[in-house]
């Protein structure tokens, strides 16, 4: 699998690394890594549920097998963004 190639072989160690000091099992690693990104913030008023939906979308992955890993995205509010 694709995540396998910053996850697996003795030249990733200190990726490894990097994932269990994240709280990452061995176990966990052995499993597909499935990226979640999120919006979520505290600024942006339609934005702000978005937490509790990424939770469920990494239940989800972790139910179906994978590795769930969120990273954040930036959040666009066009009430702000009008002036």
């Amino acid at each position: 699998m694709l995540s396998d190639n910053v996850k697996l072989g003795d030249e990733h160690a200190p990726h490894r690394s990097l994932f269990n000091a994240l709280g990452f099992t061995g176990e966990e690693m052995r499993k597909p890594m499935v990226g979640i990104v999120s919006s979520y913030n505290e600024i942006v008023p339609g934005h702000m549920n978005i937490d509790k939906i990424v939770e469920a979308v990494k239940l989800g992955v972790a139910e179906a097998g994978g590795m769930p890993v969120v990273f954040p995205a930036i959040a666009v509010c066009d009430g702000i963004a009008m002036g």
